[in-house]
């Protein structure tokens, strides 16, 4: 039975999920939450670098604050679409909706914008090893994860106070596993063209920006390492020059292939997969891409 909403009726939403309670559906359910265990423990384990004193190095600064992200951002998202697939109750608060949309642009605006900066970090080591202890000095490192979390909670902030001041009616189901900005503005009684178009700018400037700096980095490094008379340092500096690109392009790939494909080629279906790659699998993958051994060798 279909139960039309109203604002003055109810506030709560309805996130139609990404399973169903199939045969398939379960095990596929199963393997995201066997990747989300792995995801949870090696990014708490990443922060047993401080025990090691070889890796209090920036670098693995930067990868102990990436990590604090992916945590957070993993368990803003995960734990509710378990409760929800588990439970079968589905809804969530106006206030809730709200909160968790605001944590997970905050997060993932903050994680983009450090990927790029961790970027910098790996040019100086490798192009400037004798002024790196200057050039990223502990007041130079802090003043980059500060600004990373600042952006990205301002960001995530200013768009959850936007979307919260529309109205909503009619049937408030999200056609998603969680609360994303661009679902939920479908369902405004309001037009959001405008908001949507400002988004889509916003997002072409926080990717394609970022990005293409960090290709620039990317190219003066290996730049450098042409030019590197010791085979093995090249080696050591190209290695972790790639593990990086490897977590970037996972990212950044994943975000633009969601938020700047052309409308007609959008579909909520495929935004849950490649949402699921991002907000699961990286957060897995990025503590074994920054090996400690690749960030100990590079300097």
């Amino acid at each position: 039975m279909e139960i039309w909403l109203n604002q003055s009726s109810t506030d709560d939403f309805v996130l139609l999920g990404i399973f169903s309670h199939g045969p398939t559906d379960l095990v596929l359910f199963s393997a995201v939450m066997i990747v989300f265990t792995v995801a949870l423990c090696g990014n708490i384990l990443i922060f047993l670098i401080y025990v090691d004193p070889r890796l209090h190095i920036p670098m693995y600064f930067f990868l102990s604050q990436l990590s604090l992200m992916d945590l957070m951002l993993i368990c803003d998202i995960v734990p509710k679409m378990a409760v929800n697939f588990l439970s079968g109750k589905k809804s969530i608060s106006f206030v809730g909706c709200g909160i968790q949309t605001g944590f997970f642009i905050s997060l993932v605006g903050s994680e983009g914008l450090l990927l790029g900066l961790m970027a910098y970090d790996h040019y100086v080591a490798i192009t400037h090893p004798l002024h790196y202890p200057i050039l990223m000095s502990q007041r130079i490192c802090l003043q980059i994860v500060g600004s990373s979390w600042a952006f990205g909670i301002i960001d995530g902030f200013t768009q959850m106070v936007v979307v919260m001041t529309f109205p909503y009616c009619g049937l408030r189901e999200v056609d998603h596993f969680f609360y994303e900005m661009l679902s939920l503005l479908k369902l405004a009684c309001v037009d959001t063209s405008i908001l949507e178009n400002l988004v889509l700018v916003c997002c072409v400037i926080m990717l394609f920006l970022p990005f293409s700096i960090i290709m620039d980095f990317c190219a003066h490094i290996l730049k450098a390492v042409l030019h590197m008379r010791s085979a093995q340092a090249g080696k050591k500096a190209l290695a972790t020059c790639s593990s990086h690109l490897t977590a970037v392009s996972l990212f950044y790939g994943a975000a633009m292939f969601i938020y700047l494909r052309p409308r007609h080629y959008q579909a909520p279906s495929h935004d849950k997969v490649v949402s699921i790659f991002y907000m699961v699998l990286t957060p897995m993958l990025n503590p074994l891409i920054h090996s400690p051994e690749e960030g100990a060798g590079l300097l």
